[in-house]
């Protein structure tokens, strides 16, 4: 069967058909796309400037995929198109190569069904125990008792929770009541998981472990993961691809390594801004833009973008440069197993003239910047 045909099983114009398979002859990564957005936009009413414009994007199956940008700049209108809780203005969502935007209500029942989500407040009844929790999507869809207790026996375990199904959502910490909202998500076998902020109001320890969850369950069910977040740590924990969002437009999209190695765009630079170390005050009080005497250091920032899989080697970097190397601040830590971070060094007393020393410093590298000179 043509590539056109099957697009016109799902009732699709021989025109929109016909457009659709030229793409994926062009782009065969765009037939294995678990969801796709094409020309998206989404305005709502009695706002001039859209939520959303122009997205087009394409999501995996079975990756973990970060949605990141600074508040209003669309990430949950987006996410929520993935469901129907947001009907696009213009534009389409296919979801396994189908139009949902003329879905009827009972197929939109079956297409929520086959997406989990779980939120930033946790969104439990309070009255009810965790058991009640979960087990109340399957009642409300007349899933029999016995099934029902299989199912949520089975998903307690695997959220860790088994010992507290009988307790109430009062009793439990933030990261137990997400455990809860999770095994709730997961309980008609969905095979996209949506995360909207899911741990924006957890402290760090816990969203580490609510994050290792979600790649345990990524692993183990091969679920599609599509993760929204204001926080680039969460993207570099988790996340295999990312898309920043500004004013409701895809200002940068890409791997997790590169968007972090190589950030392009002002937006990506400043979400990432709080994963680096800023410039020591005692340092940057010391710093001049000339040296002022001959034994004066060159300090340099070295960026390492992961272009390279092996981690550059510090006895080569002090081999280059020569003199006296003083490291003064600085990380290099694996994201999808490349190298990435900076190094804040001075060099002193090098046989090399400063112009040298930084061509030098430019061959272990990916980017090197200037600071100063301290004496």
């Amino acid at each position: 069967m043509s590539a056109a045909t099957a697009l016109l099983k799902f009732g699709k114009p021989p025109e929109t058909a016909s457009k659709d398979a030229e793409q994926h002859a062009l782009h065969p990564e765009l037939s294995s796309a678990h969801v796709r957005f094409i020309g998206l936009g989404k305005t709502y009413a009695g706002q001039s400037a859209p939520a959303l414009e122009g997205i087009d994007l394409n999501i995996q199956r079975g990756e973990i995929f970060g949605i990141i940008g600074r508040s209003g700049a669309g990430k949950s209108s987006l996410i929520r198109t993935i469901n129907r809780l947001e009907q696009p203005t213009t534009g389409r969502v296919l979801i396994d190569q189908v139009d949902i935007g003329a879905f009827d209500e009972d197929r939109l029942v079956r297409l929520r069904r086959r997406i989990g989500m779980i939120f930033q407040h946790f969104n439990l009844m309070s009255a009810k125990t965790v058991w009640q929790n979960v087990e109340l999507p399957l009642k409300v869809a007349g899933v029999a008792k016995a099934e029902r207790q299989r199912k949520v026996a089975e998903l307690l375990a695997l959220v860790g929770l088994e010992h507290k199904h009988h307790a109430y959502p009062a009793q439990l910490s933030g990261g137990q009541k997400q455990r809860v909202g999770i095994a709730r998500a997961l309980v008609h076998d969905p095979d996209i998981l949506l995360c909207d902020e899911a741990t924006s109001a957890l402290d760090p320890e816990t969203t580490a472990s609510i994050l290792d969850l979600l790649r345990d369950i990524n692993q183990r069910l091969g679920l599609t993961i599509v993760l929204i977040t204001h926080e680039m740590a969460v993207i570099r924990d988790i996340c295999q691809r990312v898309v920043v969002l500004e004013h409701g437009r895809i200002v940068e999209q890409g791997a997790v390594w590169q968007v972090f190695g190589n950030p392009r765009h002002e937006v990506s630079k400043t979400l990432l801004a709080p994963l680096q170390a800023a410039l020591p005050a005692e340092l940057q009080a010391r710093l001049q833009p000339q040296p002022g005497s001959v034994d004066a250091a060159l300090v340099l920032n070295l960026r390492v973008s992961g272009s390279e899989r092996q981690a550059p080697e510090l006895s080569t970097l002090f081999a280059r440069l020569g003199g006296r190397i003083s490291l003064l601040q600085g990380s290099i830590e694996p994201i999808q197993g490349r190298p990435l971070g900076q190094l804040l060094v001075s060099v002193a007393n090098s046989p090399h003239p400063a112009e040298q020393i930084i061509e030098r410093a430019r061959q272990w590298a990916t980017q090197v910047e200037v600071l100063g000179y301290v004496d």
